[in-house]
């Protein structure tokens, strides 16, 4: 088949699949005695699997699959996905972490309502014995400010460990201006008490802190959790894709000759 047939089989220009010839992503074409090139049913399952895989794994993998492949290097192919795989496993482990986490939280009957929605209005009376016995960080417009010695004295906790948190990257606290300390306004405290719940819950920090990054995404933990639905569509989705790319790596494969190994040998 001509450039063109290909190309308009699968929506591209005549450009895209000479640069996809050229970059290594399709087998070497054919040439006819004036020059032309001649495609056939192998180019074809070359380009479905290519934009199988850039599907599945994004551009960069997928053109580093094909290009393995063509120079002979299978597997360093079958390399290239395998770390897709495994950083999808990696992604699920996370997702299923956060998940437990966030459960954990709402099920408990003390961390039931939403920290950042009574944050703001619990600080003036919970903390004015504290916020009266030495100077803070300026206030912020729609709520107290806390140093790290009155968060710490808050949670129950020495401000080694609040430093600890911001360490491992769940705390990210502003400095005061005029004097350099940790000025905590009150989603850093709605971190703080999360960090704190799940350190209680046995949690280890670098969990914690992906939770923590979680809900400040989405704005507290009630928006968590259609967050964490979206994404666990779109590892489905990718997961499908996935195996949506191996059945046609595999024809692909299947046309040019791959030997394959016998698994028992």
């Amino acid at each position: 088949m001509r450039p063109s047939d290909l190309a308009r089989g699968h929506g591209l220009s005549t450009q895209a699949v000479r640069n996809y010839e050229r970059d290594g992503f399709l087998p070497p074409a054919e040439r006819t005695a004036s020059g032309y090139r001649i495609y056939t049913e192998v180019h074809a399952a070359a380009l479905d699997a290519y934009r199988s895989l850039v599907a599945a794994y994004g551009h960069a993998t997928g053109g580093r699959i094909m290009t393995a492949l063509h120079r002979g290097g299978l597997d360093d192919a079958l390399t290239a996905i395998d770390r897709g795989h495994g950083q999808l496993l990696r992604d699920r482990d996370t997702l299923d972490a956060v998940r437990e986490a966030v459960h954990h939280l709402t099920a408990r009957p003390d961390a039931a309502r939403d920290l950042s929605a009574d944050l703001a209005a619990d600080l003036e009376t919970d903390l004015a014995a504290d916020l009266e016995a030495g100077p803070s960080a300026e206030p912020a417009v729609d709520g107290a400010v806390l140093s790290i010695g009155e968060l710490a004295h808050r949670l129950g906790v020495t401000p080694a460990t609040v430093r600890n948190w911001e360490g491992a990257g769940i705390l990210t606290p502003a400095r005061d201006q005029a004097t350099g300390h940790r000025a905590f306004r009150a989603d850093d405290i709605r971190d703080a008490e999360l960090a704190h719940l799940l350190r209680r819950g046995g949690y280890p920090l670098d969990h914690i802190a992906t939770v923590v990054r979680q809900v400040r995404t989405a704005g507290g933990t009630a928006s968590l959790a259609d967050a964490l639905d979206s994404w666990q569509r779109r590892l489905t989705a990718q997961g499908l894709a996935m195996l949506d790319a191996a059945a046609r790596l595999g024809h692909y494969l299947g046309l040019t000759g791959h030997p394959r190994p016998d698994l028992g040998s």
